[in-house]
């Protein structure tokens, strides 16, 4: 499985961005615009406490198993590369959402004198904020879960290019 780059991250995070911060002064031009939930910075939250709990947990268990405690819960291989796996999917769907959320944001920053609209900007902040705490996460999901073979220097050899 590839790593997460960071690169394509803030790609999507860009792109999203500017596209939802076009949509969103074309859509105000039409009459009115969407509004940003509450729910998108507490869900994007909850899913980077997620994320967190799930790598603290493996690398707790991963660790035991290193020291040889008699006591050590094994981990299933299938399970960790299934968190991996959703910290990916979650990480790539956050870039997008704070993307749009962030874009969203920055076109309500010129409205921020109605009150309703300041709010708006705010949730959408706190979105965007998520968003990265859930990219965060997925990285460092991915960092407990990787393999000792995984390393950069692979028996003295480069890693090649994914």
């Amino acid at each position: 499985m590839k790593q997460l780059r960071i690169r394509v991250l803030a790609g999507v995070f860009v792109v999203a961005g500017v596209l939802s911060w076009a949509g969103a002064r074309l859509w105000n031009s039409l009459g009115t615009l969407p509004g940003v939930p509450l729910a998108a910075p507490i869900v994007l939250a909850l899913i980077a406490v997620v994320l967190f709990a799930t790598a603290i947990s493996l690398r707790g268990r991963f660790k035991a198993q290193r020291e040889r405690r008699p006591d050590a819960k094994g981990v299933d291989p299938m399970m960790a590369a299934r968190a991996v796996v959703f910290g990916h999917a979650s990480a790539l769907v956050a870039a997008l959402v704070s993307g749009i959320y962030g874009g969203t944001g920055v076109f309500l920053l010129e409205l921020l004198d109605l009150p309703a609209r300041r709010d708006q900007a705010i949730y959408a902040g706190f979105a965007v904020l998520a968003g990265i705490a859930v990219i965060a996460a997925a990285v460092f999901l991915e960092r407990v879960c990787r393999l000792p073979e995984d390393d950069d220097n692979h028996n003295g050899r480069p890693h090649p290019a994914a």
